[in-house]
This record gives structure tokens, sequence and C-alpha cells, in this order.
């Protein structure tokens, strides 16, 4: 057995003790777990009770406006992504984390505490916008710093298992929301849901917050990113590099996530909840067991995600995507015929089955971005790529699907519309090289400078 492919090795060539790997991997999950709980936290109170509190005044429309504010953090995704991926390149992964999740937490913290419309009137969706939009920055800045920590502290034959660590943060997250907002109405059920039920989840970020930001400061810098810093080879301009080098790159990888983002949020962006409960809708079910079933389509999300970053490992990051793709078409293909039964077990299935292949399009994703990007821009990278495909994914794919529905008055366009992206990401991937085991350090520059898109020798 060589070095590189030993249990302890780092990309630096150092060896990492298993506590150390567990420290790593534990706080990595704990960490976007907190943020993505805050961030869909949002979501389902979009879908259940924004648009009576906060955008009542606009009627029919209320809904598509509510969704719409789901949608507008993404835009802002890429200027936490530009602000992470330079301070991260430049002066390390850790220290970014840290300030990601403070900024997540204040900002959801706040939106329990804010006054709705009919106490500040047109304040109210205004500053609620406000605090979605610095949602919006500390997401586009947590993923990638969160995925190279993982990945770089990772043995090459275990950066996909690894890389899903911070991937189960997503289902963890809305597991987490959903349960608590599931749990709040039946405790404050009709009216004190509306009154002060749904604050709650959001004041619980404190604490969640507190516990991620011990957990983080007890985890070591990246080894990738302290060789950089030894070697005084830390980029000076990481993101113009990035976009002189590497244009073509990050597009692509971004529409291979664009495609799993869209699919995933008809329930991480509150789609799937707002659309069964609707009262004014054809289904009119309650809020709570939809809740519940949304809850345990988390459970097979992660488990699912779990399961392709430890296949990645096995036959690749680039035919486990393709197998999941496939999966996740047939999840589209039978999402709304179960949804429109109105029977909740039938709903669970249709999101139990549509989360397998969100799974496989998830898990192996740190590990395949990690992989794509030299190591002196790989923040930028990473996190730009990640931010631009969730504009292009799942930024306004509720507010879209909204929007068909009341065109049509059919759900059988938005699957199309699903349908497609699925497409989209496939045939971005199949763009791809598969560069599994690549050396992640900076001794090995001029390999990763290999272009990873087929039929091009250099980026």
């Amino acid at each position: 057995m060589s070095a590189e492919s030993s249990p302890g090795f780092t990309p630096t060539g150092t060896i990492a003790s298993a506590a150390d790997r567990r420290r790593v991997v534990f706080a990595t999950v704990i960490g976007t777990t907190v943020e993505w709980y805050d961030f869909f936290i949002y979501a389902t109170a979009v879908g259940l009770v924004f648009g009576q509190l906060f955008f009542k005044d606009l009627g029919a429309n209320s809904a598509l406006v509510g969704f719409a504010t789901v949608g507008v953090s993404f835009l802002f995704r890429p200027l936490g992504a530009f602000l992470a991926g330079h301070f991260g390149d430049k002066f390390g992964r850790k220290a970014v984390l840290m300030w990601t999740l403070i900024l997540m937490g204040a900002a959801t913290a706040l939106i329990g505490v804010l006054p709705d419309a009919n106490a500040i009137g047109v304040a109210a969706p205004i500053l609620l916008v406000l605090l979605r939009i610095l949602q919006g920055i500390s997401a586009g800045g947590e993923w990638g710093g969160a995925v190279l920590m993982a990945v770089e502290h990772a043995p090459k034959a275990k950066r996909g298992i690894f890389g899903a660590a911070p991937q189960i943060g997503v289902p963890l997250g809305l597991l987490i929301a959903s349960g608590v907002m599931a749990v709040m109405a039946l405790v404050a059920p009709g009216d004190q849901f509306l009154s002060w039920g749904w604050r709650i989840p959001f004041l619980l970020s404190v604490v969640l917050i507190v516990v991620g930001y011990y957990v983080r400061r007890r985890v070591e810098e990246s080894p990738v990113f302290t060789e950089l810093a030894e070697r005084k080879e830390a980029a000076s301009m990481p993101i113009v590099q990035l976009f002189r080098k590497h244009l073509l790159l990050v597009i692509i990888a971004a529409l291979v996530f664009a495609g799993n983002n869209a699919v995933g949020y008809m329930t991480t962006g509150g789609y799937i909840q707002g659309y069964a409960t609707n009262p004014d809708g054809a289904l009119k079910l309650d809020r709570g067991p939809v809740l519940w079933a949304v809850a345990g389509s988390a459970v097979t999300w992660l488990l699912s995600t779990l399961v392709a970053g430890w296949i990645s490992d096995r036959i690749g990051r680039r035919t486990t995507y393709i197998v999941g793709w496939i999966l996740q078409l047939v999840g589209v293909f039978t999402l709304f015929p179960l949804v429109n039964t109105g029977q909740v077990g039938l709903l669970f299935v249709a999101l139990a089955i549509l989360t397998i292949g969100l799974g496989f399009t998830y898990g192996p994703q740190a590990a395949l971005y990690t992989e794509l990007f030299p190591a002196s821009i790989r923040f930028s990278g990473v996190s730009i790529s990640y931010a631009i495909g969730a504009i292009a994914g799942g930024a306004f794919a509720p507010t879209i699907a909204t929007a068909i529905v009341q065109a049509t008055g059919s759900t059988m366009a938005v699957t199309w519309y699903l349908a497609g992206m699925t497409v989209i990401g496939l045939l971005a991937t199949l763009l791809l090289r598969d560069r599994s085991g690549i050396p992640l350090g900076p001794e090995a520059e001029a390999e990763q400078a290999v272009s990873p898109i087929r039929g091009l020798s250099r980026v």
C-alpha cells in the first residue's frame, strides 16, 4: 500500500489521526446542518405563513411573491461566494466558515422577532427580504469552505464519503426544519401558529449557532491551505485567475449542480409544502402531516447522499452521477402523479423516490468539485460554481412552478420543466472527465491544470 492510499494520509503528505479526521467530519456536518436549517426554515415558512403575514396585501399573488423572495437570496449567493472564495484562498478555509455561521444565525434569529405587516406595514416585507439576502450571502460562502475542509483532509480513496459529510447537512437541515415546524404546528395549532408558533424555530437558531461555533473552533485548518501558506503560493487575485483560465469549467460545473438544485427545491424551497396545504388549492392537506412527510423524505435523501458518496469512491464520480440522473428522472415523473392523489402516504412515497435520485446527484458533488480546480484557486472555483448553479437551478424553481400551475392549471408542465433541468445536469456531467483520486496539494498544480473538460487538453 502506498503512503497516499493509506488511511491517515492527507494531501500534504502528513499523517492525520483518526480523531482529527472524525473531528473534521463532525464539524462539517454540524456546521452545514445549522446553516441549512436556518436557510430552509425560511423556505418552509414562506409556503406556510409568510404569504398571509408579510405579503397579504398582494392577494392571489402573495404565494408567488413569497416564493420569489426565496429566489432573491440566491442572487446574492455569488457575492458571498466571491467574498468567501477570495478570503478563503488568501487567508484559509476555517476563518471564513466561522463568519458565515455567525451571519446566517444572526439573520435567522432576527426574522424570528420581525413584526409582520399588520404591525409595521410595508416595512415588514422589506426587512424580511433584507434578512433573506443576508442568509443568501452566508449560504454562498458556507458550502465551499465546508466541502474543502472535508475533502482536503480526506485520504485519497475516501474523498467521496468524506465529501458526503457536509452534503448531508442539507437533508439534515431540512429534516430538523420540517420536524421543528411540525412540532410547532401541534403545540400552536391554527391561528396560534400564525401568531407566534412559526417564530420559535427561527429563535432556536441562536442555540444551534452556539453549538456550531464551538465545534468548528476545534478543527484544524485544511492541510492543502496550510501547505499553500507555507510555500507562500496563495493566489493574490484568485477570482481573476479563475475567470481568466477556468470560465468554461465554472459554467459546466454550475450546470451540473443546477440539474440537481432545481428538482431539490421542490421541497427545500417550500413548494410542495405550500402546494399541498394551500387552503385555496386542490389538495388542502393538513399542515402537520405534510411536514412530517417532508421530514421523512429528508431521511431517505440523507441515506442516499451517504451511499452515493461511498459508491463514488468505488466507481468514480462521473459514473455515480450518471446513475443519479437516471434515478432523478424517475423521481421527477412519479412526483406529481403521487402527490396529486391527495394522500399523505403517497406524497411521502413520491418524495422518497425523488430524494434517492437527489442523493445520487448530490453526494459526490463535494469530491467532484474539489477535484476539478487547482489548489490555489479551489475555494473560489467551488464556491462560485455552486452559487451560479444555485441561481440557474433552485433560485426561482418554486416561483416558476407556481407560475406554471397558475397559468396552466396543471402540474404536467412543471414535470417537464424539472425533467429538462435533469437532462441539462446529465449533459454537463457527460462533458467532464472523471478525476477521482487526482492529487490535491499545491505540488500537483501542473497536473490539476490539465482540463477536466472532455476534448480539451488545458483550460
